[in-house]
């Protein structure tokens, strides 16, 4: 019988408010005002010790804990409860003098420099000696420690620094792919196909990771590469973790997970099961005119990977220093964007960072107590969210029902978006928020899923990118399809086995049976030019991207192609299939036209909006056990009355409302309402 591993819980009362704490910046004689003020806005959490190696451990071996000491004492005097920091992310530079063997080399061969963040080899020895050293350090000295709440292991895992190509880095890597293939050779030569271009391999140390090369490298090379590279980072969690648990076993331990638009280096779904509290951190991407859906789409996913509620480790109260022009948020912003995380499931809010900074590379990064003080408008709103936060209490623990499922999994992503595939145009991001923004516009909770995930809790299942699936995920979905769900699948999914081996027949590949089509070949589009669609869509109606020569073996034609080269061939098709139906996108319709496609979809899977709203109001409902919480957000800054039921009462003014909840121009609502059956 498989073991199911304990989730140590947090404990700080009501929801988790607070930010990154790096004391070591500034003199003593501000920690006490920081405390002070920190209570003053609602702070119950803040992460110590993230950057603090070089000082807490100034010659191997030698250790000086006197700040950490007065600052834990301080916090724990103060009621603010300690997320402590192992700070194994900045090796300082004595480490590196001494084992300089352990930075990073890139795939041209160039052995990168210290004096930064997150530059170590992931498979370096000495590395992973010096981290076990400093974290049994921390925890023989803190375990016991009442402030201590929680331990935050490393930071951002992967960031910056996802892979090293040294040769040490390629023995791991070939132990790796041992484990994985076995001893011989044939499983590996077989799996990545090295009989193309004479790659075939006759011994172990011929194996190499995929540093440059004259041409393209095999893609699944690249991909095994990648899947190491995630694993070696997790063994490191793991050791730092275990440790941990053996000094304080009753202490959570958690690192923050990076699940935002730029970053795809880990496999999440693998990391999931191991932290105690699945963290994230998340921020907006500042030329995306509507980030408000990002963030949905992140907390979604979140929540998803923890099976429940997840705590916000960092976001900005403004401007992010790393973005090309560093954009301070609007009105009511921060607030927004906080609790909209808190309405995707989260069951905490925190910051990068505490105070802001005047040197080093994130001086010009927001903070919740920024350059001005407590004579600015950010201050202000940072006092406000503490005080919502705590009036928000009893929604902690609440789950976020939904009965549509959007299939995502970070090894198609990969191979996706390797190179030499049809189109280099292909970003799988861009194509699940594609299909992810009609659902959020009307108000339709969403879950993600692996795709040989349980699905027998939703009606409709959406694989907007899914290139590579093995049998099981494919047989798991087409199963989902005969057993009476709806499923609808984007183009150039199935098409690769879980080795990047392109599957035979036509395509699209793994889905052909369950959708009742066969395409022989694609036809990717210009990036400037689309085609027209004709059939069952919106006047006017365009495809992007992709098209391929598709023809019906089972299904009915939706739509169809009206001009470029494939006209009149099917865009759309929609087939019965058991007792359910497939849905097939042979492009990416223009946004209006992919509303009105998934409107339909999800009308017939029988899927109904949280609530009524007008649009650019967000409603999502979170669920307790006697109570259910509907978050009402106005990102159109006209605002909204919207319909709730008889007798509910509004969290965040205290006061009950009677049938409908009227949300001021840029705020929120916190409805509790009897809970729905």
């Amino acid at each position: 019988m498989k073991e199911i591993p304990v989730k140590r819980t947090l404990s700080v009362p009501g929801l988790a408010y607070g930010g990154d704490y790096n004391p070591e910046q500034w003199p003593e004689e501000v920690w006490a005002e920081d405390v002070r003020l920190m209570r003053e806005a609602g702070v119950n959490l803040v992460s110590v010790g993230i950057f603090s190696w070089a000082l807490l451990e100034p010659a191997e071996g030698v250790y000086d804990f006197s700040r950490l000491d007065k600052v834990l004492d301080l916090l724990h005097a103060g009621g603010v409860a300690a997320d402590l920091a192992t700070p194994t992310a900045a090796p300082p530079a004595w480490f590196f003098r001494a084992h300089p063997e352990a930075l990073p080399v890139d795939r041209d061969g160039r052995r990168l420099s210290y004096g930064s963040r997150q530059t170590f080899c992931p498979s370096s020895p000495a590395y992973r000696e010096a981290a076990l050293r400093i974290a049994g350090a921390l925890a023989e000295r803190y375990a016991d420690h009442p402030a201590v709440r929680m331990w935050h292991v490393h930071n951002e895992y992967g960031c910056h620094n996802a892979a090293c190509y040294c040769d040490t880095s390629a023995a791991a890597f070939r132990r790796w792919l041992r484990d994985r293939y076995g001893d011989g050779l044939a499983a590996l030569n077989a799996a990545w196909g090295t009989a193309f271009w004479s790659q075939w391999y006759h011994d172990w140390e011929e194996v190499l990771p995929p540093r440059a090369t004259g041409a393209v490298p095999n893609p699944t090379h690249q991909l095994d590469w990648r899947r190491f590279c995630s694993d070696e980072l997790l063994s490191l969690y793991r050791a730092e973790r275990d440790l941990l648990r053996t000094a304080a076993p009753s202490v959570p331990a958690t690192t923050n997970f990076m699940v935002n638009f730029s970053f795809e280096a880990l496999d999440y779904w693998r990391w999931a099961p191991e932290p105690d509290i699945v963290s994230n951190d998340h921020y907006l991407r500042s030329t995306d005119p509507e980030s408000q859906i990002d963030i949905a789409l992140s907390g979604d996913l979140v929540r998803s990977l923890a099976g429940g509620p997840w705590l916000l480790m960092e976001h900005s109260t403004g401007a992010v220093n790393w973005q090309p022009v560093n954009r301070a948020k609007g009105p009511g912003q921060l607030r927004r964007n906080a609790l909209a995380h808190v309405a995707r499931g989260a069951d905490g809010i925190a910051f990068f960072q505490w105070r802001q900074s005047t040197a080093g590379a994130e001086q010009w990064h927001s903070a919740m107590l920024p350059h001005a003080g407590t004579d600015s408008r950010v201050w202000q709103d940072v006092v406000r969210l503490g005080a919502d936060l705590k009036a928000l209490a009893e929604v902690r623990g609440s789950t976020v029902p939904a009965e549509v499922a959007v299939v995502w999994d970070w090894n198609a992503a990969w191979a996706l978006e390797l190179p030499a595939q049809p189109s280099g145009e292909l970003r799988h991001l861009d194509l699940v928020r594609a299909w992810y923004e009609p659902l959020w516009r009307a108000g339709v909770a969403v879950d993600f899923v692996r795709p040989d995930a349980d699905l027998s809790g939703y009606r409709l299942v959406l694989a907007p990118s899914l290139y590579l699936v093995d049998d099981a995920g494919a047989a798991n979905l087409s199963a989902f399809a005969e057993r009476g769900g709806t499923l609808a699948v984007g183009f150039h999914s199935g098409a690769v086995d879980e080795n990047c081996h392109v599957r035979l027949g036509g395509y699209p590949g793994a889905f052909r049976d369950v959708l009742g089509v066969r395409s022989d070949e694609p036809f990717p589009l210009l990036p400037d030019a689309p085609v027209g669609l004709g059939g069952a869509v919106p006047d006017g109606a365009s495809g992007r991207l992709w098209s391929e020569r598709l023809r019906p073996a089972g299904a009915e034609t939706v739509a169809s192609f009206a001009d470029g080269p494939l006209a009149g061939v099917p865009a759309v098709t929609r087939h019965g299939y058991g007792a359910g139906t497939a849905w097939y996108l042979a492009t990416l319709p223009d946004p209006d036209t992919l509303s009105a496609l998934l409107d339909r979809v999800r009308t017939e899977a029988g899927v109904e909006p949280v609530r009524s709203a007008p649009p650019g109001v967000e409603v999502v409902r979170r669920r307790g056990p006697r109570a259910d919480y509907l978050f009402v957000i106005d990102h159109t800054g006209q605002g909204a009355e919207v319909r709730v039921a008889e007798g509910a009462f509004e969290l965040l003014t205290g006061t009950e409302t009677a049938g409908t909840v009227t949300v001021a121009p840029g705020e929120v609502a916190v409805v509790r309402e009897p809970r729905a059956r």
